[in-house]
């Protein structure tokens, strides 16, 4: 038996050396993976400052000192494995693992901050594709201006300067943006060339922006004849419903809001351009469109007044009458009783209040009519709640003793008569007054 747990634990020993010499590989090899990254990273960034400046490239610059550092620690630990100084396998298993902690750490930093630059990294070691890009597209697009101010001075036969507002300079300013795209790559290649690099890709930069921006304005007046075209379109088409949405308003109900709404209709159609004028489709879409959904706007509200007609001013009178006589009678079984009423009679009053004071809110139109009948009639059934609950209260909290006060009968010696009323009064005005201020 003692043969078999010698054995065994041989074998864990040799297991644990075996995972122990796998570590001390690891953490070499780790470490001049980490070296040599630092390096390169030290090249990345040497090149970056110079082309990008030292701004861009600060977070690159901050990190390489941070991992030098704790670098610098995993070194150390290396050292300490093999100086003469004898070490246990407990103390080369924990520097071993917290050097390829630091290792790791490092090359993830480094990775990390180098990808946030390998774009504008990347660009600059294309510079001279990209300046060849932007002579290349500025010379296509040159082709191109001729023919966009040929297509604005045709448009500026047929539309108005409003409508043209967007468009009419467009070749000239973006004949002037290649002329300093161009411009701007020159200047690029002579600041490289000096050792300016920063200077050189903010020069590139604003170059291929430039370019941009000029394609951008040609492609504009191509867009705006065809987006002209079809708002012509869509304008007869909009002409043709409006004139029938006219001609519909003579069967629907008629209203204040239908009526000037078909006269704003009919103002925008007779201010249309006459036929060859210089037109401006799209704000004339525009306003025929807005003075269009006005009129179907109205015209809605009328069929649905027509299918549920305002209540009349009587039932609104009435109404409001019978929400301020409810609220009298409650206010006053409350102010009688006060100490018998509970939190929620006194709550549906309140509540019953508030709502009365909404109606004196609204505007003194006939609009008003309908939210103050609504208004009136929850005030009132509100008002009815708390006076119900009111009695509740009332009701249980009078004297149970059919005797009377102090048990004596209505005309016995010392007795009050009329128990009941007395015990209202009592509990009306001694608790409710009394005791409240007492409480107080």
């Amino acid at each position: 038996m003692a043969g078999l747990w010698g054995k065994r634990k041989r074998e864990q020993q040799s297991e644990l050396a075996a995972r122990d010499a796998d570590l001390a590989r690891n953490a070499q090899k780790a470490l001049v993976s980490a070296d040599e990254r630092v390096r390169t990273a030290t090249d990345e960034l040497a090149f970056a400052e110079a082309e990008l400046g030292t701004r861009a490239t600060s977070d690159l610059h901050e990190a390489l000192d941070a991992v030098r550092t704790h670098l610098g620690e995993a070194f150390q630990l290396h050292q300490l494995n093999h100086d003469e100084i004898p070490d246990t396998a407990e103390e080369l298993r924990t520097r071993n693992a917290r050097i390829v902690q630091l290792c790791e750490w490092a090359e993830e930093v480094l990775n990390d901050r180098t990808s946030a630059l390998s774009d504008d990294i990347d660009r600059v070691r294309r510079a001279p594709e990209v300046l060849a890009q932007v002579h290349s597209d500025a010379a296509a697009l040159r082709t191109r201006v001729p023919h966009a101010q040929e297509v604005i001075d045709r448009l500026a036969s047929r539309y108005s300067q409003s409508a043209l507002r967007q468009v009419e300079n467009s070749a000239r300013e973006a004949a002037h943006l290649l002329d300093f795209a161009e411009h701007s790559a020159d200047v690029s290649t002579r600041r490289r060339e000096s050792g300016r690099g920063e200077e050189a890709t903010l020069a590139l930069d604003t170059a291929t922006e430039s370019v941009r921006r000029a394609a951008t304005l040609l492609d504009g007046v191509e867009d705006f004849e065809i987006e002209a075209l079809r708002a012509e379109s869509t304008l007869t088409e909009v002409i043709a419903d409006s004139r029938s949405d006219l001609m519909a308003t003579a069967r629907v109900p008629s209203s204040a809001a239908v009526v000037s709404s078909a006269a704003a209709l009919e103002a925008a159609l007779a201010a249309l351009p006459p036929a060859g004028a210089l037109a401006d489709p799209f704000a004339e879409l525009s306003r025929l469109r807005d003075a269009n959904s006005a009129l179907d706007t109205a015209v809605a509200a009328a069929v649905r007044r027509a299918e549920k007609p305002l209540p009349s001013p009587e039932q609104v009178r009435h109404a409001i009458d019978d929400a301020d006589h409810q609220i009298a009678v409650t206010r006053s079984v409350i102010s009688g009783h006060r100490g018998w009423i509970g939190a929620d009679a006194r709550t549906r009053f309140a509540e019953a209040e508030r709502v009365r004071g909404e109606i004196d809110l609204l505007p003194d139109d006939d609009d008003a009519r309908e939210p103050a009948l609504q208004y009136a009639r929850r005030s009132s059934s509100l008002a009815s709640e708390a006076l119900a609950l009111a009695q509740r209260d009332i009701d249980s909290s009078r004297p149970q003793d059919p005797g009377g006060w102090n048990g004596r009968g209505s005309g016995g010696r010392g007795g009050m008569g009329g128990g009941d009323i007395m015990g209202g009064l009592i509990g009306g005005a001694l608790l409710g007054g009394l005791l409240g201020d007492m409480f107080d």
